[in-house]
């Protein structure tokens, strides 16, 4: 049932049918319709591959493949607004309005993470920073879970995008 899949899915809660796809409820609209997607492509897959046509077997490994490539996209993607709330609590002493105390050149702006962040600006160079430090920069690893690094990710992108207040 969905209770052993609900540490994969945020806010996934059991229905009164227990259906597995009316437990997978995600905010974004977006990832709904490609986890909704991806959940039936991989029970395409698996009933495909019960069957004795070779020719629906190959179907049915494509279809893994495609939604194994959609399930992993949204994974990246953090949300934007808890990570505003996680950076006020844990960035804001040294990075407030996308600033650097530190090291004044290396801030979050757009142009400074361009230039300066290992990987170029984008969310999976800054869960790697913020995951393990570097230079004067302590690591949040071992302070904060996995979600909440992406979601400050996913926040640090967004607003260097839209340009820090």
């Amino acid at each position: 049932g969905c209770r052993r899949w609900c540490h994969i899915f945020r806010n996934c809660r059991p229905t009164r049918d227990g259906s597995l796809l009316d437990n997978i409820l995600i905010d974004n609209s977006n990832q709904t319709i490609k986890m909704k997607f991806t959940l039936f492509a991989s029970l395409l897959a698996t009933a495909a591959a019960f069957s004795v046509n070779k020719a629906d077997i190959q179907k049915a490994a494509v279809a893994g493949a495609i939604s194994f490539g959609i399930a992993v996209q949204p994974a990246l993607a953090g949300d934007v607004g808890n990570g505003e709330t996680v950076f006020n609590a844990n960035c804001a002493a040294c990075h407030a309005g996308g600033q650097n105390v530190i090291m004044p050149e290396k801030t979050l702006e757009k142009e400074a993470l361009e230039q300066y962040l290992t990987g170029g600006r984008n969310e999976k160079s800054v869960i790697t920073q913020v995951t393990n430090g570097k230079n004067a920069m302590p690591s949040f690893g071992g302070r904060l879970d996995d979600d909440a690094i992406a979601d400050v990710a996913a926040y640090v992108i967004a607003t260097s995008e839209a340009g820090w207040d």
